[in-house]
């Protein structure tokens, strides 16, 4: 069954939405496996504490991008191939884009060898969808702040590296229109919520 992620900016909303077609699935009697990167297994929220801790400002992009793709390469192992193999939907909270996304645009790594460490970590394993939850990145900024009244090591992050991010997204979803489908997050949940539902019965006929 399907390997669908949710992607986009900080504060965009992606994993509320991710949690509400979760509970839809459920109710319409799929069964469902609601997972995230980094932290999708153990080892991998080891990983996730030292990514997203304010107090390692000072980790080198390449290390940074080198843990993602452990975290990834594991989660694949663990869970990810196996589950596409079995009759349920995995609903993952980032993936593969994000490393496009915040380590090649927004770190400036290099395109080429990103390309070819991540295909190697998720064994070549590329979502069945991709929604992209689309917002300014000072809006999503303000949402995050607002909401949780401290900020993890990528949100304390400046402004022009959110902007970057965000074209990216913007770019991936142009070049594979086929997978990725982009969503508005400026406007209220539940509309946000109505257009992923809507991609998500169009794409698997639920």
């Amino acid at each position: 069954m399907p390997l669908i992620t949710f992607e986009g900016v900080e504060g965009a909303g992606k994993s509320t939405q991710l949690a509400r077609a979760a509970e839809r699935l459920r109710q319409s009697g799929r069964e469902v496996v609601e997972t995230r990167e980094p932290g999708g297994t153990v080892i991998g929220q080891k990983i996730r504490a030292i990514l997203l801790d304010v107090a390692h400002g000072d980790l080198d992009p390449v290390a940074e991008w080198l843990l993602y793709e452990a975290d990834r390469r594991q989660h694949v192992k663990e869970l990810l191939k196996g589950g596409t193999r079995s009759d349920r939907f995995i609903l993952c909270d980032r993936y593969s884009d994000t490393t496009e996304a915040y380590q090649q645009v927004g770190r400036g790594l290099d395109a080429e060898l990103v390309r070819k460490i991540d295909d190697l970590a998720r064994s070549g394993l590329v979502p069945d969808l991709t929604l992209v939850y689309d917002i300014l990145p000072e809006e999503g900024l303000a949402r995050v702040r607002s909401r949780n009244g401290s900020v993890d090591r990528f949100e304390a992050a400046d402004l022009q590296f959110h902007q970057r991010v965000r074209s990216a997204y913007l770019q991936i979803a142009r070049r594979e229109p086929e997978r990725v489908r982009l969503i508005s997050a400026d406007q209220h949940p539940d509309r946000v919520f109505a257009e992923t539902w809507r991609h998500l019965s169009e794409r698997f006929g639920i």
